[in-house]
């Protein structure tokens, strides 16, 4: 279990990984962790995400309302509260605005393509939300027709909001997210775009399944046979179920085990 320092620190790393990589400008973004029914860690409003210390990390309740802390969170807390409240499956939110796919939510194009394996099994496609405010609650209800079926969501005219059992998992479907929307804008520059057929994709849903990878999944959104006993393709795979952690000594001892027949 993760200490209140390395909690802290690790919203401080992430922070500074999306910076580095350009989903955040100034002071945008902001990253939140839930850790009990009613508390959670969130970065504070009007901070470079680059530039965050653990000391700066402030910890809320479910309505948003400061616990602990010497700075403010952000208004936009309240789209990551509304996440919490509808997945219970989630622990951590990322919101950013990396440049590329926010230019799909300008665009008001959503992330639909079947094109990449990676993307298939990670977040499947990436849905466009109706435009809102921000710091309103037009965001938070904007999230509402797709949150049950989707762990990546792109704002319009805003960016992208993405979410994980962890935050590791959270940043990483950003990160899946915008290569998403890179890998689709050059292949239609290019032209000729050819989508893996939804007779492939039932293949990587097993794969999926195998895998144990956490979090909702939209199924293939242009099945023939979407939301029918027909659909192949499975759609809105429920949450998987985390593996036990192998303990180091049951490590040790299966490879011990195997390196003793392969010497016999």
């Amino acid at each position: 279990m993760q200490s209140v320092y390395e909690i802290k620190k690790e919203i401080c790393d992430i922070g500074s990984r999306i910076y580095q990589k350009g989903f955040v400008a100034a002071n945008d973004g902001n990253i939140s962790v839930k850790v009990g029914p009613n508390e959670f860690y969130c970065t504070p409003t009007g901070v470079s995400k680059g530039y965050m210390t653990p000391d700066m990390i402030i910890k809320i309740d479910a309505n948003g309302n400061k616990i602990e802390g010497k700075l403010n969170p952000s208004s936009e807390i309240k789209m990551h509260m509304r996440v919490y409240q509808e997945r219970p499956d989630v622990n951590s939110v990322v919101h950013a605005h990396p440049p590329i796919a926010t230019a799909f939510a300008v665009c008001n194009k959503p992330l639909d393509l079947h094109i990449l394996p990676e993307a298939i099994l990670t977040v499947g496609t990436v849905p466009i939300c109706d435009y809102g405010t921000p710091s309103t609650m037009e965001i938070p209800d904007s999230l509402m027709p797709y949150i049950q079926k989707h762990d990546a969501f792109l704002l319009k005219n805003h960016g992208a909001l993405t979410v994980g059992n962890t935050l590791t998992k959270a940043f990483f479907v950003m990160d899946e997210v915008e290569y998403f929307a890179k890998i689709s804008m050059l292949a239609a520059q290019i032209g000729g775009i050819e989508e893996i057929p939804c007779s492939e994709l039932v293949k990587l849903m097993d794969l999926r399944k195998k895998m144990q990878i956490p979090g909702m999944h939209p199924g293939c959104q242009k099945c023939d046979f979407r939301n029918t006993p027909k659909c192949m393709c499975k759609d809105n795979l429920p949450a998987a179920k985390a593996c036990p952690t192998a303990s180091e000594d049951l490590v040790a001892e299966i490879t011990r085990k195997v390196m003793a027949a392969m010497c016999k």
